[in-house]
């Protein structure tokens, strides 16, 4: 059946019956589909790590009630909490996060500006890859804490010398990213752009940055992510006296396996508010550039 409506525009609107044996779906049907399926997969991915994280904890609780496991080996779940409150209560622990956060911040700003243009021309430079990458290399392979002690004869002790390290832990994987980013463009379309009259600075932020920014971007993450681990490095092997660092080391040495918990606890939600943070700075990538 079809019904036919005509305007003075000779406008026509036609609605059909689906033929007969027609098995496609109504829209609204596969829109239902795929809202369910979008749905499932939102809960996919928040019951696993809940469920995993209940288990966890009842198998703590049980493990240390029962007294299977020493207080001194693995606290109770209560005392864990008690001092994570006295210490975000007292301001214990935001004093040291602050000295954290500043402490890899500045270490990852620093390797940001010698990693970007590092993986750049490691890139687009065959000789400059050749003199640099052996460097970089042996750098990687050296150990922070043999680093640690030259960078106090030079430095002292205090924030910069754990900022150094910080940036000196972050730097590597950023630069590799960064010239993978790069090497992997489309040289088609650099090349039309060089035909149309591109060269030099405008080639390099119109063209070749937005290309290489997925590269750029996971390096960002990386090093952003990765530099609380380098501030952490610092404080430990170079005795420093705040930040998180030294708080597990305090918690160590007075055997107090409860403030050490709770330090943790504290580190890793600092890296997961790192995390996302990183995943926001992607976000707002895809709506300038895409």
């Amino acid at each position: 059946m079809s019904v036919t409506t005509t305007t003075a525009e000779d406008v026509s609107l036609q609605v059909q019956r689906p033929a007969p044996g027609d098995t496609r779906k109504p829209s609204s049907e596969i829109e239902r589909v795929r809202r369910t399926q979008a749905a499932t997969q939102r809960v996919l991915l928040v019951v696993p790590p809940i469920v995993l994280a209940a288990f966890i904890l009842l198998g703590w609780y049980v493990s240390t009630a029962s007294g299977s496991v020493p207080g001194f080996i693995l606290p109770t779940p209560a005392d864990v909490l008690s001092s994570l409150f006295d210490g975000l209560g007292s301001g214990l622990f935001l004093s040291n996060a602050l000295v954290t956060v500043q402490e890899s911040l500045l270490g990852f700003c620093l390797a940001v500006i010698v990693a970007l243009p590092t993986g750049y021309g490691i890139a687009k430079s065959r000789l400059f890859a050749a003199s640099v990458q052996p460097y970089l290399a042996a750098g990687q392979a050296i150990p922070a804490i043999v680093i640690a002690p030259l960078l106090v004869l030079w430095l002292g002790y205090g924030v910069l010398p754990i900022i150094i390290l910080c940036m000196l832990v972050v730097l590597f994987p950023m630069v590799i990213t960064t010239a993978l980013g790069v090497q992997t463009i489309d040289h088609t379309l650099t090349d039309a752009a060089r035909v149309e009259g591109a060269s030099g600075l405008q080639m390099l932020l119109h063209i070749e940055f937005p290309l290489a920014l997925p590269g750029i971007l996971a390096a960002v993450r990386t090093g952003l992510t990765l530099s609380i681990t380098g501030a952490l490095v610092g404080e430990f092997v170079l005795s420093g006296n705040l930040g998180l660092g030294s708080l597990v080391l305090q918690a160590k040495n007075q055997f107090n396996m409860p403030l050490m918990f709770a330090t943790l606890i504290i580190l890793a939600a600092l890296a997961a508010l790192y995390y996302g943070t990183s995943w926001l700075l992607v976000k707002l990538a895809d709506v300038i550039y895409y």
